[in-house]
């Protein structure tokens, strides 16, 4: 084991690290084999983690005591991923310290690494005006669904900060994307008003919840797998019933 980094510390190190990981989207197996690699690379051959989309708990066998991570928050920062990624391999090669490793996840978990918020939007409006040209839309409802797709992901931005409830946001956002797609088809903007709603909602659809969840499935982690996939299952009916909502009282 590391000379300079008794085992409480070694704890520490490898339970930041996937937390970090957690927190930034990474597959449950992935959280478990980078803690495992970390301590594997110094010196500690023994461990023991159980990993679920809300805690991490892990310990190193000789270890005084059992660590503990609560998982408050969630979201989708694969940067950090691929950085705590690369520190874990640098440690294996011996590139960098236990406590440089320590030092930069400390960093790492405290930045904002994420884009600015007008380039989400912008992208999440691209992809909604791409999206109706995949789903053979019209070239003329593009910018009804770029809009309508941005003013869906604007909502779930800003509105989350005020709701802490994230199927509450999602339901609104769909309600807000639907409401905008219905009014351009009504004067006359946009055409195609399904093709519209099913591009601009592109943004909000939980993608790599899903991926997630049925990689946690494969590799056998069933309480990760079935908690995602109720996770992307709420979010999916959160989403369908807001745009229920509008085609409902205007149709």
């Amino acid at each position: 084991m590391d000379k300079e980094m008794n085992p409480n510390e070694l704890g520490e190190l490898c339970l930041l690290a996937g937390k970090i990981m957690l927190e930034s989207g990474a597959e449950t197996y992935r959280v478990q084999d980078t803690m495992v690699r970390i301590a594997w690379s110094l010196g500690a051959n023994y461990t023991n983690s159980y990993v679920t989309p809300t805690g991490i708990v892990f310990s190193l066998s000789g270890a005084g005591q059992t660590k503990l991570a609560q998982i408050s928050k969630r979201s989708t920062d694969l940067y950090k991923v691929i950085i705590v990624n690369g520190i874990s391999r640098k440690i294996s090669t011996g590139e960098i310290s236990a406590e440089e490793a320590y030092s930069t996840l400390r960093k790492i978990e405290k930045e904002n690494l994420k884009y600015p918020q007008y380039v989400k939007i912008l992208a999440a409006s691209v992809v909604s005006g791409f999206s109706l040209v995949l789903f053979n839309g019209q070239w003329h409802d593009f910018f009804s669904a770029f809009i309508a797709g941005g003013a869906g992901f604007l909502c779930v931005s800003y509105i989350h900060h005020l709701v802490d409830i994230k199927f509450f946001t999602e339901f609104l956002a769909a309600l807000i994307v639907a409401l905008t797609s219905y009014l351009f088809s009504y004067i006359g903007f946009g055409h195609d008003l399904p093709n519209i709603i099913v591009a601009s909602i592109m943004p909000l659809v939980p993608g790599l919840l899903i991926t997630n969840a049925v990689r946690d499935l494969m590799a056998g982690h069933l309480v990760s797998g079935l908690s995602k996939g109720a996770e992307a299952t709420l979010t999916a009916f959160a989403i369908g019933a807001g745009v229920a909502v509008v085609f409902t009282l205007f149709n």
